[in-house]
């Protein structure tokens, strides 16, 4: 790092620090802008479940994401006319030749296998396959990877399958195994390939399975895994996931999103097709340019759940797809009530007296799972035909006649007090989506919820929201392809203005997550920008915007505390936990100018002289990326000397959490 930086971030630590223990101190009798905390009666609860995820497959989140699979076009569907990110290997005395052939099926959904063709081979020069994975296969050293696939042979072929992974140019094997015993039936086969601990790592890499004699082999289902979050099969990658978990998500909204839709009624996301082994499940074209393999369908949404201790928000398809076609309300309509029906007895049916609860146990899950939410469709209020109050009104009905308990969630929210549409049936709750700029964000937030009407209307489920730098680059456009694929510190400025907003308002808002929460930064890998998360094979990073949802999430209450910021360009909210009696005080000051900001307890005769503030403070356009992962991230101090009505000095362009205790 150039010594210009080094010192820049040095200074940028030590006026942190400063800021959170040095100029902390008991407030003089002076005009200073004041903070005004009403500690003597809670304003009203929190709701339990105020942060979470979404998530859909969008800059491949999950094939090349967090679906740990290391293999692309494991089953040779991604081109009906080629075999995509597959390779032949050959040398000056090997030759060999690979296709797609439709006429050796693995099953009734995986249609098409990869035949190869041996003509030469030897010990010395062997010929095969290689599969160039992701963006690269991933290489770690001290590392178990675990290696299936399908394959049978012609007759008259005796030898052995040598799976490696290897450098690009097949000059170096970081592992390798054996399988024989290749039959003229389909069998599945299972390998362990080990890394050495002096192994640099690398993404230059390639899975190749080779054989070193003549002969014809078909190969279906390939895969590699690295090791996985828990260990689970089929599971995740166990960076990504433990970023996720660091967020104390309350509850994960699935499977999206526009990929709940599809870009036409045939591509929608068919839970059914989505469970099961994996010989059964045939994936599909996403909606964003390429095919989701649907290893990660419906069982590993909810377990995804359930190893984050996260309650699902479950979104069923409701008859509107993203070509702007829909399915008629009442008899054309009621296959896919009856499917959503389905898949909710498929999450929260007895193992023993449901037919799709039994699916669930016979799938590898005899617990069933609790399930309070339901969403209709997604973003409908782009259906232009005025289809959705009755399209909602069906799938409530039936929803409601048989799980009464589920709280029913409508897609067409409210983006202002007025509502955009008229239910003929109530919803529970109302998902409002949020795009916008930094600036916009920082205006529209401190009064913005305060003029919703209360006990008159539904909950608001703020499923999607995300703030971008330009306002005039804004994500759909084209020209924001240009731009990095995480946000930088002025977004992270606009989403923690808009968060205050959300926590002083939670008795309303009782969800709100961010989106896209995933991203492939590789190039060609992307589809749409601001982004939480970014990484690459190897490495994974959180943008800013990701370290100021983790430092309001982590840092909340389950009282929210009435306050009053009087000349000050501070935004703020304040949570209590009712059982410590510590007060989470969050500030964001979007300005280049600091503020000794004078902070009243109201109704606190006394607190513990000690603080902690956690602070991440930067230039706007300070951001973080693959190359600086930690450029921007939080800094944790002490504060001393606080009393019921001190001084706090808050840094320019920052978002502060002050852990006060009061008893």
């Amino acid at each position: 790092m150039p010594f210009r930086k080094i010192l820049t971030r040095f200074l940028l630590v030590l006026s942190c620090a400063l800021s959170s223990s040095s100029i902390a101190q008991a407030a003089p009798a002076s005009a200073n802008p004041t903070l005004t905390i009403n500690a003597a009666n809670a304003a009203h609860e929190v709701s339990p479940l105020m942060y979470g995820l979404m998530t859909e497959e969008i800059n491949h989140s999950y094939d090349g994401g967090l679906y740990a699979e290391l293999v692309r076009n494991r089953a040779f569907l991604d081109d009906a006319q080629q075999p995509v990110q597959w390779s032949v290997i050959q040398g000056s005395g090997s030759a060999a030749t690979i296709s797609l052939d439709p006429q050796q099926p693995l099953s009734e959904v995986l249609k098409t296998s990869l035949r190869l063709e041996v003509s030469r081979a030897s010990a010395q020069i062997p010929a095969g396959v290689a599969n160039s994975g992701y963006w690269g296969i991933p290489v770690q050293p001290d590392t178990r990877y675990r290696a299936s696939f399908y394959a049978k042979a012609a007759p008259g072929f005796a030898g052995a399958l040598t799976l490696a992974i290897q450098s690009t140019d097949g000059r170096t094997v970081y592992a390798r195994a054996q399988v024989d015993g290749l039959t003229g039936q389909w069998k599945r086969y299972e390998a362990v390939l080990q890394t050495a601990s002096d192994v640099l790592p690398t993404t230059q890499a390639r899975f190749t399975l080779t054989v070193d004699q003549p002969g014809t082999i078909w190969l279906d289902l390939v895969s590699l895994f690295p090791p996985t979050w828990n260990d689970q099969p089929n599971g995740f990658r166990k960076d990504l996931m433990q970023m996720l978990v660091d967020l104390h998500p309350k509850f994960l909204r699935f499977p999206g999103g526009a990929f709940l839709e599809g870009s036409n009624i045939n591509q929608r996301f068919q839970w059914k097709k989505t469970i099961g082994p994996l010989t059964g499940r045939p994936g599909h074209a996403g909606l964003w340019g390429y095919r989701a393999s649907d290893g990660m369908g419906l069982l590993e949404f909810v377990q995804w759940c359930q190893d984050m201790g996260a309650e699902p928000v479950m979104a069923v398809y409701a008859g509107y797809c993203c070509d702007d076609t829909h399915v008629d309300p009442g008899p054309q309509l009621q296959p896919f009530v009856q499917d959503a029906l389905d898949e909710i007895e498929y999450v929260t049916g007895d193992a023993a007296g449901t037919r799709w609860g039994a699916q669930r146990a016979r799938d590898g899950h005899p617990e069933a799972f609790t399930l309070h939410y339901v969403e209709i469709g997604n973003e409908d209020f782009f259906d232009k035909s005025n289809s959705y109050d009755g399209r909602f009104a069906q799938f409530y009905d039936a929803i409601k006649s048989k799980y009464p308990q589920i709280k029913v969630i409508s897609s067409v929210g409210n983006e202002n007090p007025l509502p955009l549409l008229v239910h003929s049936r109530a919803p529970d709750v109302v998902d409002e989506h949020y795009y916008r700029a930094a600036e916009d964000f920082i205006k529209m937030s401190p009064a913005y919820y305060e003029a919703y009407a209360r006990n008159t209307r539904p909950e608001i489920f703020v499923g999607e929201w995300a703030s971008y730098e330009d306002p005039k680059t804004k994500p759909w456009d084209p020209g924001s392809k240009s731009l990095p694929r995480t946000p930088n510190f002025k977004a992270a400025l606009g989403d923690a203005a808009w968060m205050t907003a959300m926590e002083r308002n939670s008795d309303l808002v009782v969800m709100n997550c961010y989106a896209p929460l995933l991203v492939n930064v590789n190039p060609g890998a992307s589809q749409w920008r601001p982004d939480l998360i970014g990484y690459d094979a190897l490495h994974a990073f959180g943008s800013p915007s990701y370290y100021a949802i983790r430092m309001f999430s982590t840092n909340l209450g389950d009282e929210c505390l009435a306050i009053a910021v009087s000349a000050s360009s501070v935004q703020a909210s304040a949570t209590r936990d009712s059982r410590t009696g510590e007060i989470f005080l969050k500030m964001v000051n979007p300005t280049p100018v600091g503020e000794s900001l004078q902070i009243q307890l109201d109704g606190i005769n006394s607190v513990q002289p000690t603080a902690t503030a956690l602070t991440m403070a930067a230039d706007p356009t300070a951001t973080n990326s693959l190359d600086h992962p930690t450029a921007v991230i939080p800094v944790t101090s002490t504060v001393p000397d606080v009393k019921p009505l001190f001084v706090w000095h808050v840094s320019p362009n920052s978002i502060s959490v002050l852990t006060i205790k009061t008893r």
